[in-house]
């Protein structure tokens, strides 16, 4: 029988979006003019155009450990092997060691915050999520 670990892991929410200043204003202005053929439901549902929301900022503060946000163009370089394209919530199983537990079929599926938070408790905060 393998034992769990005792160290608790890390969410990785990578977003459909690349980072930078120019990048970010372009996001809002796609939230903002045309915001139902924007590409990032993660972004969607957790951020209004010009911040996070504050359900959500609550969610999060209560994970632990911390968890880690990543745009598009950060994961492609953290973890050029990896197939599946963003919107995305990883799990960390292990430093450096990533598993897919919400890929974007999943994250597109849901049409509230509540919905996604749902989802990411059941199937990523569970005690084999990522195994």
């Amino acid at each position: 029988r393998r034992e769990k670990p005792h160290m608790a892991k890390r969410l990785i929410f990578v977003y459909n979006a690349d980072s930078g200043l120019f990048n970010t204003v372009a996001d809002i202005a796609h939230k903002l003019v045309s915001p139902q053929t924007y590409r990032c439901q993660l972004c969607a549902l957790t951020h209004a155009p010009f911040a996070m929301r504050s359900q959500w900022k609550a969610f999060i503060e209560r994970l632990a450990p911390t968890p880690e946000f990543l745009h598009r163009d950060e994961l492609a370089a953290r973890f050029p092997d990896l197939p599946q394209k963003p919107p995305l919530v990883l799990v960390e199983v292990d430093e450096g060691s990533i598993a897919v537990c919400l890929d974007a079929a999943a994250i597109e599926s849901c049409s509230s915050l509540d919905e996604l938070e749902h989802l990411v408790s059941r199937q990523c905060l569970a005690p084999d999520a990522g195994e």
